[in-house]
């Protein structure tokens, strides 16, 4: 189908105003190119007032910065808890990028999400995010008492890379269980494959290759400041469609039809269908990378949005 109109408009605004991709320019143009457009979209939000909450408050979790959200200031009970990682390529995104992100899961989740802000390549590359993302989840599970937590109802979610760190992450705490087990993993669009392969192997990255935000060209460019020179980019660690899958939580996948990553993506669900995973797997015509920030703007984004936060709501019970 074609592009949502919403979502093209978005796209001829930024072409009209000649944004550059994200590997023409450096690591610091590119963050703040993350941050102005996130910036824009919040001000697009009724009265700049992005989706309210219970309640908002600053945490430093196994020494990192996360921000922890409430659908409720005073929960009545144990509530579901998300550890959530934000997407951005390993490279850029923080806490304030993906703000309305983590209120719209702890929403429809009537939970806590705890964002958590992991070190960033080229400053700290691979394994760092992987490493800071599982020692911050380990925390929560073993402090679940602290959060108001359900320890049957544990989750991780993340979009594009955040939703590669989820994957990982996932598996790390099968091979070595913590406090309680996850309950579920959402996955937006995730990047689970980091070998570079010039397409070789997915469609997607060669069809979507440029026009649609994210680039093959801008992959390319965070996997080189991720990864170096690649040798490691086969380690379940950094590519979680290379690990054991079986005895995963359940899954939910969303990739968007208009994204060099959806075949990917694709590829990771049904292998863990393949692993006997419980996978609730969608792909959403017409939408692109990013579409879970682009809900203020486009009905088709915050629809999809919205059913794949009901679709893991369901699978935390």
């Amino acid at each position: 189908m074609p592009v949502d109109p919403q979502i093209a408009g978005l796209l001829s605004m930024l072409e009209q105003q000649g944004t550059p991709s994200l590997a023409a320019g450096s690591v610091a143009d590119a963050r703040a190119g993350l941050t102005a457009m996130a910036g824009m979209l919040a001000a697009a939000f009724p009265g700049g007032i992005r989706t309210p909450v219970g309640a908002v408050r600053e945490a430093t979790l196994a020494g990192l910065p996360c921000r922890v959200y409430a659908a409720a200031a005073t929960p009545s009970g144990p509530v579901p808890t998300t550890v959530m990682f934000h997407g951005g390529g390993f490279v850029i995104g923080d806490l304030e990028t993906h703000d309305d992100q983590a209120r719209l899961l702890a929403v429809g989740t009537g939970g806590v999400v705890v964002s958590v802000d992991y070190r960033l390549a080229p400053e700290a590359a691979y394994p760092a995010a992987p490493d800071d993302c599982e020692a911050v989840a380990r925390f929560v599970l073993d402090h679940l008492e602290d959060f108001g937590g359900d320890p049957t109802r544990v989750g991780v979610a993340g979009d594009s890379a955040g939703g590669n760190l989820s994957a990982v992450v996932a598996q790390r705490l099968r091979d070595r269980p913590a406090a309680h087990p996850l309950a579920a993993q959402l996955l937006w669009y995730p990047a689970v494959d980091c070998e570079d392969d010039e397409g070789a192997r997915y469609a997607s990255r060669v069809e979507n290759a440029k026009g649609y935000f994210l680039t093959d060209d801008d992959m390319r460019w965070f996997m080189a400041h991720y990864l170096g020179d690649g040798a490691r980019a086969a380690e379940p660690g950094a590519s979680p469609l290379r690990g054991e899958l079986q005895d995963l939580p359940p899954a939910v996948v969303a990739t968007a039809e208009y994204d060099p990553l959806r075949d990917e993506g694709e590829a990771y669900a049904a292998a863990l269908e393949k692993a006997g995973v419980p996978v609730v797997a969608t792909r959403y015509g017409g939408l692109i990378h990013g579409f879970v920030g682009m809900g203020v703007l486009s009905a088709a984004a915050q629809t999809a949005t919205d059913e794949t936060i009901e679709a893991y709501a369901a699978l935390l019970g």
